[in-house]
């Protein structure tokens, strides 16, 4: 892959070049081979030494990359007049290192490990423009059984706070004149989430996961969306999942409005507004035998006036998938959790470095379908692209026009074990890391055959 990392990092400030130039080394060698270890991917043991140093290094802080990645990532929002901002938590489990110091419990309480919620940026048509906000804590070992006490806390103080902090910080950061829609998972179902001071334009879409009494507690939700009629019926793709083959659903809708009043336990709830929300429900016709029927009930601060407006909230609440991929390559395609960096802060900067990985790996995957007919060389040098036509089509010599950014991701991803069928659809994340790392060997060859001099040809050494 070409060094994207330097332009896409060019801002970052360790007060050393040399750190900064580690980094985009660094950077540019895990996009290439995603599934190798660092020594792997670094290819030698001084550049292996190299980023051991820079991952310990006090110098090198997870903020700085992650602004530098930040200010990219904003400059593509500004492009748009509306961007959706997924937020999600995840957990990154070392327990299988046990001698890693400084880590926290995770859910399972005998795991230990970092949580981390992130805010991906992603356009309405489903292209991941990259991290706008991102949050990394370690729980305290000494709250470890003692729920009931957290559950008194504010919100503030719970965990539940990092959904209102990462809400602020992304309306700071993206204009005023862009509309942001926060789409997230029913975890984020909870009163103040949607109580919380917002711009004009910044709204709320979100899973519920509450059948809660709305309406000043007439009624219950269930009830409110029994009583709205169906408006029509959507199919949309389901992709492939678990041990499910990919299939058509096809949905009804149906949309009403209800006003969330403040929870039973609420101190002061007299005092607290009730707000008014749009629902948006999409479920499942006839599914397949023995697979359980999609069902969305959404809550939205958006408006929802007609058929067109219920069939957009359900396509833009789809998107939320994205972080779900993000967090997937970050952990399946870049392994986070098999590095052994001993201390929790190691851990933490290769992090900031690999969500650069993990989000380029995703953006190739989703540029291609969006913008098919681009030209390759946004991502390919000619000696890469010219290697990996070759190979493809063993030719010996390859054309003078490069392909579509289609088309080569596609031949990636046949050299990861794509099979490029006319029913197999566009290929995913996994075939294309995994044909990354073989088309970086097959570049080297190529540029080694076709720029070395004759003489130095002749007198490679093969013993």
């Amino acid at each position: 892959m070409t060094s994207w990392a330097a332009s896409e990092l060019q801002s970052v400030d360790f007060k050393d070049v040399r750190l900064s130039k580690r980094l985009f080394r660094l950077v540019d060698d895990l996009t290439a081979h995603p599934t190798a270890s660092i020594p792997e991917a670094c290819a030698s043991w001084t550049a292996t030494k190299g980023a051991y140093r820079f991952l310990d290094s006090k110098r090198v802080t997870p903020a700085a990359i992650r602004s530098a990645h930040q200010e990219r990532t904003l400059a593509r929002v500004g492009l748009l007049t509306s961007v959706l901002v997924i937020q999600d938590t995840t957990e990154l489990d070392f327990t299988s290192h046990p001698a890693t110091t400084d880590l926290g419990y995770l859910d399972h309480p005998k795991h230990r490990g970092l949580k981390v919620h992130s805010a991906l940026a992603a356009s309405t048509d489903g292209v991941p423009l990259g991290l706008i906000h991102q949050e990394v804590w370690t729980r305290d070992p000494a709250t470890l059984g003692k729920k009931h006490q957290r559950a008194q806390r504010n919100t503030a103080e719970k965990e539940s706070q990092r959904w209102l902090s990462t809400l602020t910080a992304t309306l700071d950061a993206i204009p005023d004149d862009i509309q942001v829609i926060t789409v997230a998972d029913r975890e984020a179902d909870f009163y103040a989430l949607f109580a919380a001071e917002r711009r004009a334009g910044a709204e709320l879409l979100i899973r519920a996961a509450h059948n809660r009494r709305v309406d000043a507690d007439t009624q219950l939700l269930e009830e409110a969306i029994a009583a709205a009629p169906i408006g029509g019926r959507l199919t949309i793709s389901v992709p492939r999942r678990d041990d499910q083959p990919a299939r058509q659903a096809t949905l009804t809708l149906r949309w009403t409005s209800v006003s969330l009043g403040p929870p039973q336990n609420a101190k002061q709830r007299s005092t607290l507004p009730h707000i008014p929300i749009q629902v948006v429900v999409a479920e499942e016709l006839a599914p397949p035998e023995g697979v359980k029927p999609l069902r969305w009930v959404l809550l939205t601060t958006l408006e929802v006036a007609d058929w067109e407006d219920a069939v957009q909230l359900v396509r833009w609440y789809r998107t939320r998938w994205l972080i779900e991929r993000y967090h997937f390559v970050l952990k399946s395609g870049c392994g986070i959790e098999k590095l052994q960096l001993e201390t929790a802060d190691r851990l933490q900067r290769a992090l900031a470095v690999y969500c650069m990985v993990a989000w380029r790996l995703l953006w190739l995957t989703y540029e291609a379908r969006q913008q098919p007919d681009e030209l390759c060389t946004v991502v390919l040098a000619p000696h890469e692209w010219q290697a990996l036509y070759c190979t493809i089509h063993q030719r010996p010599v390859p054309p003078t026009t490069p392909p579509t950014l289609r088309q080569a991701l596609r031949w990636i991803a046949q050299l990861g074990g794509f099979l490029a069928r006319k029913g197999d659809g566009e290929p995913g994340v996994q075939t294309i890391w995994r044909g990354l790392r073989r088309l970086e060997d097959i570049a080297a060859t190529w540029l080694l055959l076709h720029h070395a001099p004759p003489d130095q040809l002749d007198n490679l050494s093969y013993g």
